[in-house]
């Protein structure tokens, strides 16, 4: 009989082995001056080894949709587990054929949408980059500053926070000024950002370009919402130059906005490509394409393999988690929840000078710090103190924008409209103790 293996969860001994056999580059991403070792999750809640309890204001990253062990959601990734864990897509499983149905039938009706699974968000990105060089015959691409699309290396290539930008990257990008209402360079207004694309296809492409990627409301660039009319004039001149209009729903998509399913539909836009992952599984790890027939047709010519993006058992979680925004209605909390959160938000910046812009939409929110509203220089330092006393106070959130001047929330779909009076008081009390 084989022996259990065993699990030492002590701080300590864990911090001591990712010292030691972790590369540096994964250490790197650890947000809290003092590390936290999380044993438990449920719905919006998480405890650490110790027992305290945690209200989760980050979903481990934007992954946990609709709460930690969902039952639904853990029920049915097992039960398929349990009879088939893994299955390649050179042979036929209908768990995941079953899901691509089901999410082209949430895209924009009027058209055929096909579905690529993938491993991750950032090889989705990958993929849709492909997709758009390979239909347009264009190499040149577009993205918008303070944009993050992931860490691989043709992911970080559209990306525009310096921080995730290593040696080596692929070239034809060029960058266009995010359309920030509070801090970007032609101030508040959606047409100078829109004729900056104009200006950049004409300056810095060939003139014709194979696309451009939009978060609709940009992630950890700081909550950075589009404003109206951007996505879908973006989508014109992008096409007009002979690219297509890719909507990154990696972190807006899913309802947590609150007024749609998909972040792109705020702005009427149809995109060609929309990729998706992190609250697709819900932490299992999965990540898609879905692309406009015609366009997914052109990859017919070459393989295209991902090692684990349809796995059934990701597959039947992705398919657990639509059954359960659909009927425990997530988006409808997503905004109820995230409206009230935003009005205490707006309160507590009346009483906090340090507080610059507060900021969002469904449960994407922000709080974005300044040494002077006047000029609004970030500060980094007064963000990342309140951040250690967020902790204190039991809520997990995380620094983020360019300048890690922003405090971003984005919970689980099941934060509640009891939990609002906690996050909110347990803010406040945390300004006082880094202000005082």
């Amino acid at each position: 009989m084989s022996k259990e293996l065993e699990t030492d969860w002590s701080l300590a001994a864990t911090a001591a082995r990712r010292d030691k056999f972790y590369a540096a580059s994964q250490r790197k991403f650890v947000p809290f001056k003092e590390p936290v070792v999380f044993k438990k999750g449920s719905m919006q809640y998480l405890w650490d080894v110790d027992g305290k309890k945690y209200t989760d204001l980050l979903g481990m990253n934007v992954c946990v949709s609709v709460g930690h062990a969902h039952p639904k959601v853990v029920s049915a990734a097992m039960a398929q587990a349990q009879e088939l864990t893994h299955c390649t897509t050179m042979f036929y499983h209908p768990t995941p054929a079953h899901f691509a149905e089901e999410l082209a039938a949430t895209m924009p009706k009027g058209h055929e949408w096909v579905v690529h699974f993938t491993n991750s968000g950032s090889e989705a990105i990958d993929l849709a980059m492909v997709m758009a060089r390979t239909y347009t015959g264009h190499m040149d691409l577009l993205a918008l500053r303070t944009a993050y699309h992931g860490p691989t290396s043709a992911a970080q290539s559209i990306t525009g926070i310096a921080g995730f930008r290593h040696p080596g990257m692929p070239g034809n990008v060029s960058f266009v000024a995010e359309p920030n209402q509070y801090r970007g360079i032609f101030g508040a207004g959606t047409e100078p950002y829109l004729d900056e694309i104009d200006r950049t296809i004409s300056s810095t492409t060939t003139g014709k370009v194979a696309g451009i990627f939009v978060e609709s409301v940009q992630g950890y660039g700081g909550i950075v919402e589009m404003p109206k009319g951007y996505m879908s004039g973006a989508a014109e001149r992008v096409r007009a130059a002979g690219g297509l209009y890719v909507a990154d729903e990696v972190q807006t998509g899913f309802g947590r906005t609150g007024d749609h399913m998909w972040g792109f539909e705020a702005d009427g836009v149809v995109p060609d490509i929309v990729v998706m992952a992190k609250g697709i599984g819900n932490g299992f790890p999965l990540g898609a394409v879905v692309a406009r027939k015609a366009i997914g047709d052109v990859m017919a010519d070459k393989f295209m393999f991902h090692t684990y993006g349809a796995n059934p058992t990701s597959c039947a979680a992705g398919r657990a988690v639509l059954q359960v925004i659909r009927e425990e209605k997530t988006q409808e909390n997503s905004k109820k929840v995230g409206a009230a959160l935003l009005l205490r938000l707006k309160d507590l910046q009346q009483r906090h000078k340090s507080i610059g812009d507060v900021r969002g939409r469904g449960l994407m929110l922000a709080i974005e710090m300044v040494k002077d509203r006047k000029t609004k220089e970030p500060d980094a330092g007064i963000t990342a103190a309140v951040f250690e006393s967020c902790r204190d106070q039991g809520l997990i959130l995380s620094k983020s924008g360019p300048d890690r001047s922003v405090l971003r929330m984005v919970p689980p779909m099941c934060l509640s409209l009891d939990d609002v009076d906690q996050v909110a008081n347990g803010i406040d009390r945390a300004f006082t103790e880094a202000t005082a």
